[in-house]
């Protein structure tokens, strides 16, 4: 039996070109490569799972390379390239700041810089969560940091860029890295079910992209889960099964209920959620987001903001349409006060049922403002 590779490692970027959603980053490092301007020193600084790492090691792979594509890119056909993609390369050192983070770490580290690469022209050092480096081993590096070896570049990653001496920022040129669009996740997530022979719905994909939040490498790993799940057909139905998410439907259901004054009907419906075992705060936080997707739909100039598939857009843009502007609104100021003081209740499922009963009267309530208002 073939053994199985996550799809996070099976499909991680090996060339610039190949990188999801950071390409002004790309395309300096690319730049950089062509122009023989090389730092000596580079921050790469961001949210989890969104290239950091990959960008890092796609770049010493391609300064070593020995045959450059015109693109400026690795060859992937080198020794130099050959021997990074399987492993063995003697000339790109990864070390882990987390489990390294003491001075005897950096005293080690900076003996290894001094030895010249046996293979290509540079040895580059990728620092991960450097941010983990005691302050006396980030003192300790500061010299070798400003002045290495011309033979020696360093790439450090960390998601806490807060974290580190400003002495050492001032060392580096820094890079901050993007969370990745939900769009450019759905693209990547389509492509590698492609790749993989899984049928995927599109809303079901988006779904995923969202749960992520902006990580790709999270994206992959829920999307690793839903194909074992849905037997390698993913739907919108199986996708919000396993991921434990509100069908959006019920929202829409909601929308109706509140815009016809049917209390009775939105705290049934919420009932229901609670039997299901949804969170209440997961409601709270879904409701705001459907709300401001349907303030987004209203307006031509602002659908494009909709981070949904297709199909939801156009029920967005048709509901949003039923919905007057004063009312949704007035609805998400309600949804982000409720949601504030969430934790603060001491009963929270009555704290959801209020914000039902002031989201089924706001149209009642608008009406009456708009009747005493003087002509």
């Amino acid at each position: 039996m073939e053994n199985f590779v996550v799809s996070a490692r099976k499909y991680r970027p090996d060339t610039f070109h190949s990188v999801v959603g950071q390409a002004s980053i790309t395309t300096t490092l690319k730049n950089a490569i062509q122009r023989n301007q090389l730092a000596h020193a580079y921050l790469f600084c961001g949210p989890r799972g969104v290239g950091k790492t990959t960008c890092a090691r796609i770049f010493a792979k391609t300064i070593n390379c020995m045959h450059q594509t015109a693109e400026f890119e690795a060859c992937n056909e080198c020794e130099s390239c050959t021997s990074f993609n399987s492993n063995r390369s003697y000339n790109i050192h990864e070390l882990d700041a987390a489990s390294n983070n003491s001075v005897d770490g950096i005293r080690k580290l900076i003996d290894m810089v001094r030895v010249p690469p046996q293979m290509g022209r540079y040895n580059v050092y990728i620092i991960d969560e450097v941010h983990m480096l005691s302050q006396s081993a980030f003192n300790a590096f500061l010299k070798t940091l400003e002045e290495p070896p011309a033979h020696a570049i360093f790439i450090m990653a960390t998601t806490e860029k807060h974290k580190i001496l400003p002495t050492i920022l001032s060392r580096c040129q820094i890079f901050d890295f993007n969370r990745i669009r939900v769009d450019d996740t759905v693209q990547y997530l389509q492509y590698i079910a492609k790749q993989e022979g899984v049928e995927a719905e599109p809303e079901a994909l988006n779904i995923i992209a969202q749960k992520a939040d902006g990580a790709m490498r999270d994206a992959l790993s829920i999307f690793d889960q839903v194909v074992s799940f849905s037997n390698h057909e993913i739907t919108y139905a199986k996708t919000i099964e396993h991921l434990n998410v509100l069908d959006r439907q019920i929202y829409f259901q909601l929308t109706e209920h509140f815009l016809n004054s049917r209390l009775g009907e939105s705290l049934r419906l919420f009932d229901q959620l609670l039997s299901k075992g949804f969170d209440a705060q997961q409601f709270i936080t879904g409701l705001s987001l459907h709300l401001r997707n349907l303030l987004v739909g209203k307006d031509p100039q602002t659908l494009e903001l909709l981070e949904v598939g297709a199909a939801f857009a156009s029920r967005y843009k048709e509901m949003g349409e039923k919905c007057p502007y004063d009312f949704l609104v007035q609805a998400l100021m309600i949804c982000n006060r409720f949601d504030a003081n969430f934790r603060q209740s001491p009963n929270q499922r009555l704290h959801v049922e209020l914000l039902l009963i002031k989201l089924s009267e706001l149209t009642q309530e608008l009406e009456k403002k708009k009747i005493a208002q003087p002509r």
